[in-house]
């Protein structure tokens, strides 16, 4: 949606430049996966520094000499340490968290100071699944919606604001999925679930809307005669044409999911009414699908 917007908005209307734009952006969203997962490993980083200058301090206390290492020593934290593949996407895709020490050290007081640390570096029980609880909920609660961090984010890419809530899912079941005797080649999740057939849908949902677009336009035109489609929220009719599309050309996918995609997206990115405006308009197309045995669907149940 994000790429066709740009894409329509552009003078420059050349698909293949506009297809590398939306694989570029989607790959976009990994790198912002590896950031969340590489800020727990600079938390660790920042504790052990944070730990030794206690230490060398001019007077140390006796706290500062013999400190609770129990978030140092976290056992899950310690495997994304050492995770191999967590290291090569560093590396390859150039993320680092070694510049923003300060900001790193902020949000780890901000950590300290919480009621679940204190209960966490407090409790008795040192077993791996403690470990790993409290792992998800320093995630949940000081790095998933925090201000300051989607604040760093925002500033390296625009869609990083939105694309965090596809992200944070995918961080806590990674950090879920780990066990006690995960190895450092322990896999992190992909980015696609079958790149092939899943590029391939992004690349025919793409390309086919672009090509449809006069048709689809002129569909939302006739139901909507008592407006000019120009008038129209434009993100309402480029869902409607994308829905349109999916719809007609994609004769794996059921009519229903694409109408309840389209409309959750709208929930999010268009007006308040959008949802019951689109719902509306694509009703009464599919009336029209139907009567004129348009809808190509194959399998049991992917009409309604």
């Amino acid at each position: 949606m994000q790429a066709l917007y740009a894409f329509f908005q552009s003078d420059n209307k050349d698909l293949p430049k506009g297809e590398r734009d939306l694989f570029t952006g989607i790959d976009k969203i990994y790198d912002l996966y590896i950031y969340q997962l590489a800020f727990l490993v600079e938390l660790h980083h920042v504790a052990t520094v944070l730990s030794e200058e206690a230490k060398n301090k001019r007077l140390p206390t006796s706290n500062d000499l013999n400190p609770n290492l129990k978030f140092i020593e976290n056992k899950f934290i310690l495997q994304l340490v050492e995770n191999i593949h967590l290291k090569r996407e560093m590396n390859n895709r150039r993320i680092s968290w070694s510049n923003e020490f300060e900001l790193v050290k902020k949000i780890f007081n901000n950590i300290k100071a919480s009621e679940e640390y204190d209960n966490y570096m407090n409790v008795s029980d040192d077993s791996y699944k403690t470990h790993l609880d409290f792992a998800i909920e320093v995630f949940k609660e000081h790095m998933a919606d925090f201000e300051l961090l989607n604040h760093f984010y925002e500033e390296r890419n625009l869609h990083w604001g939105d694309d965090i809530y596809l992200v944070n899912p995918m961080v806590v079941k990674t950090i879920e999925s780990f066990k006690e005797n995960s190895t450092p080649d322990f896999a992190l999740l992909p980015l696609y679930k079958d790149r092939e057939e899943d590029e391939q849908f992004i690349k025919d949902l793409f390309r086919q809307t672009v090509m449809q677009y006069d048709e689809t336009k002129k569909l939302i035109g006739d139901k909507t005669k008592n407006w000019e489609v120009e008038r129209i929220a434009m993100m309402d009719v480029l869902l409607m044409q994308m829905a349109i599309t999916e719809i007609l050309y994609f004769s794996n996918i059921p009519v229903k999911v694409s109408l309840n995609e389209f409309i959750e997206i709208s929930k999010i990115y268009s007006t308040p009414k959008s949802k019951l405006f689109i719902n509306g308009i694509l009703d009464k197309l599919l009336i029209d699908f139907k009567a004129e045995k348009k809808l190509n669907k194959i399998g049991r149940g992917l009409m309604e």
